[in-house]
């Protein structure tokens, strides 16, 4: 794999880098988000190491800038633990959050957890209708009544988890765990919150997503 690095800190790059090339894979290193806006932009990468806060342009933006074309797989590296620097992370699509200070081989192991479940996501290719909710799991595309609806990069990833897992009882932890991809240490509104803006999103068909009073979720057609 060609991951990229990036990080204000040349220490931190370093070693990184001397994890992820012991693994057998390709290293870049870009020393602020601007650099690596760029470098995405001429290049392609299988997946992003971002530091949050950085000069000329902090990981947030460049995550977004980069996402505007390519689809990247991202795990976020930063001091800033709260809830509500994790929630926008995961709202702008990036797919694991680590904080600092870390141990290298945690955040081997991460990698290897964004990677194996890209992996299954693109295993299926099927289009499910339930009703007049239609999900395209290749094209990552959910119509309601013939209508597009527009769902952030997370509320794809629940609603697909879901319906994979149709009928199947579903804990806030086991959603936090396979969709976000991390321990999460706070409560486990992030899931709730999720699912709300997602029922939003499917109006007449939010009946299909369950909630198990004390428990979590499931999806039942």
């Amino acid at each position: 794999m060609k991951i990229l690095i990036v990080d204000d800190e040349e220490m931190i790059r370093g070693v990184l880098r001397e994890y992820v090339e012991f693994e057998g894979n390709e290293a870049y290193e870009a020393a602020d988000g601007m650099e690596a806006v760029k470098m995405c932009r001429e290049g392609d990468y299988d997946l992003i190491l971002m530091d949050v806060m950085m000069p000329h342009l902090d990981g947030f933006s460049a995550v977004k800038e980069i996402k505007k074309s390519k689809d990247i797989p991202v795990i976020m590296l930063s001091a800033r633990g709260e809830e509500y620097d994790k929630l926008f992370a995961f709202e702008i699509g990036v797919d694991d959050y680590v904080t600092k200070p870390f141990s290298p081989k945690e955040v081997m192991a991460r990698i290897n957890a964004v990677t194996k479940r890209r992996m299954q996501k693109n295993v299926g290719n099927e289009i499910l209708k339930f009703e007049g909710l239609e999900i395209d799991m290749a094209g990552r595309n959910v119509y309601v009544d013939g209508a597009k609806a527009e769902l952030t990069p997370k509320e794809y990833e629940l609603l697909f988890y879901l319906v994979r897992n149709k009928g199947i009882a579903l804990t806030r932890e086991k959603l936090l765990y396979d969709v976000w991809g991390f321990d999460f240490y706070g409560d486990d509104r992030t899931v709730d919150t999720h699912i709300k803006m997602l029922r939003g999103n499917l109006k007449d068909y939010r009946k299909f997503i369950v909630t198990l009073r004390g428990l979590g979720y499931k999806f039942e057609a």
